[in-house]
């Protein structure tokens, strides 16, 4: 049966997972790697346009260098990275170049995100790739990003860069077929479509099955879905194993692994940037007054209501708006530093401490 999307696909962000690049030896698993590039290539010929997301640097640097086991120290996996980067870029290169293509390397960490400045650098040295026919090959700056090792993984990673170049589709490729259903515990029946992720989608999301490989899972996959679907961008998680699976899932229309819709309500790019690109620095407890207005989504959060603060934030930051439970209503950006907020006569002057035009609602 023939997959229908929302409108033309023309721009593909194409994200794979180490257990498709490296062996259980953790070298490079070459009929893997070929069939990639040669199916890349095979869109490029037919007029798409690929950004391809690729992990494999740290699982691929320890194979170089004899271990065998995925180190927890984090001088050990930056080590790991660096090595690794070098021989899969190689790797590409050459493969990329044995069917007269040029690939790039664009290393990106959170703080290319998180500064719109940054961003749109990112974003046009993309757009002026792809126009000249470079197939970039994004993977995120470990080598040098503590916390990208500890916290990040390229699934959210690929939802971003999805988000930013404004892709038509995202495709996650594993070891897996797709999302499982579960029942007692056993994964039952796969979900051909999922139209919103809802609390079962959350609780059927797994984590990673082989930590020497990735630190991501099904879950990642859901939460990234989430980031890439509030920019508009449909998403496909789907077995890299399979036969021609990219050429079947976007020439074909192949209804192959799970097909998420992308909201029909996005965020616009403003929002999207504030609720998943820009990294809080702070945040502020807001009254049950104060967090009944932000739920309903049409106030700004004013200075009174605000009853605690942490964290080292300015005026342009990102900060969090939680309840006094504790729990996350919005995110949004302050217009005062945290140093204001010390001040008494300041919080009582019912002045917006975040605008709503800069105020996003996340619970």
């Amino acid at each position: 049966m023939e997959r229908k999307f929302p409108r033309k696909i023309k721009r593909v962000v194409i994200k794979v997972g180490s257990s498709l690049l490296a062996t259980h030896m953790m070298k490079p698993h070459e009929r893997s790697l070929k069939s990639l590039v040669a199916q890349i290539c095979d869109l490029q010929d037919r007029g798409f346009e690929v950004v391809f997301v690729s992990s494999g640097a740290i699982a691929l640097g320890l194979g170089e260098m004899g271990e065998r086991v995925r180190p927890s120290d984090t001088p050990s996996l930056q080590a790991a990275a660096a090595v690794g980067q070098a021989l899969l870029m190689r790797l590409y290169g050459d493969l990329f170049k044995k069917r007269g293509r040029v690939c790039a390397q664009i290393l990106l960490t959170w703080d290319d995100f998180d500064s719109k400045l940054r961003h749109s650098n990112a974003c046009n040295t993309l757009q002026k790739l792809l126009t000249r026919g470079v197939v970039p090959i994004i993977n995120e700056n470990d080598s040098i990003s503590t916390e990208e090792i500890k916290f990040g993984d390229n699934d959210k990673l690929s939802a971003m860069v999805a988000a930013m170049v404004h892709a038509d589709l995202l495709i996650m490729l594993s070891d897996v077929d797709g999302l499982y259903k579960k029942e007692g515990g056993k994964l039952t029946e796969k979900f051909s479509e999922v139209r919103e992720i809802t609390d079962e989608i959350r609780s059927v999301a797994g984590g990673a099955r082989d930590h020497n490989f990735s630190k991501g899972g099904m879950v990642t996959k859901v939460n990234a879905v989430e980031i890439a679907s509030r920019a508009a961008v449909p998403c496909i998680i789907a077995n890299g194993q399979t036969m021609d699976v990219i050429r079947r899932i976007v020439v074909d229309k192949e209804s192959l692994g799970t097909y998420f819709f992308e909201k029909e309500e996005r965020l616009i790019a403003h929002k999207h940037w504030i609720c998943f690109f820009a990294k809080p620095k702070g945040f502020v407890t807001v009254d049950d007054g104060a967090a009944k207005a932000i739920l309903k989504g049409d106030a700004s959060l004013l200075l009174p209501g605000i009853v605690a603060w942490g964290g080292k934030f300015t005026p342009g930051d990102a900060v969090v708006v939680q309840d006094q439970a504790g729990v996350e209503l919005a995110r949004g950006i302050a217009d005062y530093a945290k140093e204001h907020l010390d001040e008494v006569s300041d919080r009582k002057a019912k002045k917006p401490f975040i605008h709503i035009d800069n105020l996003v609602v996340t619970a």
